[in-house]
């Protein structure tokens, strides 16, 4: 397995997960570092958010996005019309790239999905050449994801299971304070630095919240699908009371916050 994330639905994440997948980019570039003549390897490119955020700037020369899901890359080649950017099918573990052979390496929120993330930042810092930058971020999903508190912990409070699938998944690796710096110093990784991001989910009501986790992906998608329709009608319930707060439908703004990490490659 080079994955534990589902990942079926292209379109599907992007209502999920892309549209702030996007909006974090912007933060985590500027922390990052990017110059002029850049090649940029975008690990875990997902549907092409971090990507489409390198070419939007000048500066790099080529961008190459890698993902385990082969729905993800076709979604993202698609739609991609920047000569610089390529998209390919492959496991961040074992990355079939020469090494040395990129300026940086970036990583936006998958090394937590990695089921061996010491092998893929080894990789990260394999084809990195020396003097280059590797740099990741993951959610802080216990600390600092709104919506998927309100969810996890609506369903928890109505399912034993959900207590089960949110355990599993706020134990998710590299997501506590701490961990992702602690694992870039591992793998030998010099001169790190780290920074917690912070960015707004924008819904326009609970339908906007609501239907892209009724469709989703990963850990939510995963047990969504795993209820009756009468079960997940009384969770839609109960989180839109969540959601809602004693207010009218409408607009709600909830915090999203990331871990993120940078390090540099040593110097020969």
């Amino acid at each position: 397995m080079i994955s534990n994330y589902t990942a079926t639905n292209a379109a599907a994440y992007e209502r999920l997960m892309g549209r702030w997948s996007r909006v974090l980019a912007e933060d985590f570039i500027a922390f990052a570092g990017l110059e002029a003549g850049d090649r940029v390897l975008d690990l875990g490119c997902g549907t092409g958010s971090l990507a489409q955020a390198l070419a939007a700037s000048p500066l790099p020369a080529a961008i190459f996005g890698i993902d385990a899901a082969e729905p993800y890359v076709v979604y993202a080649a698609e739609r991609n019309t920047d000569r610089r950017v390529t998209f390919a099918v492959g496991d961040a573990a074992t990355l079939d790239l020469p090494a040395h052979s990129f300026d940086r390496c970036y990583a936006l929120l998958v090394l937590n999905f990695v089921p061996a993330p010491d092998k893929a930042i080894a990789e990260m810092l394999r084809v990195v050449r020396p003097g280059g930058t590797i740099a990741a971020a993951v959610w802080d999903f216990p600390g600092g994801l709104v919506y998927q508190r309100i969810f996890w912990d609506t369903a928890a409070a109505l399912d034993p299971t959900a207590v089960a699938a949110r355990a599993r998944h706020y134990a998710s690796t590299l997501t506590w304070p701490g961990e992702l710096e602690a694992a870039f110093a591992a793998a030998g990784a010099v001169e790190i630095a780290t920074r917690s991001l912070a960015i707004r989910m924008a819904y326009d009501n609970f339908a906007d919240y609501w239907q892209p986790i009724a469709n989703a992906q990963g850990p939510i998608g995963d047990y969504v699908k795993s209820l009756s329709d009468d079960r997940l009608a009384q969770l839609a319930r109960a989180v839109e009371a969540a959601y809602l707060c004693g207010r009218p439908d409408g607009p709600r703004s909830l915090a999203a916050t990331a871990w993120a990490a940078k390090g540099k490659i040593l110097a020969l």
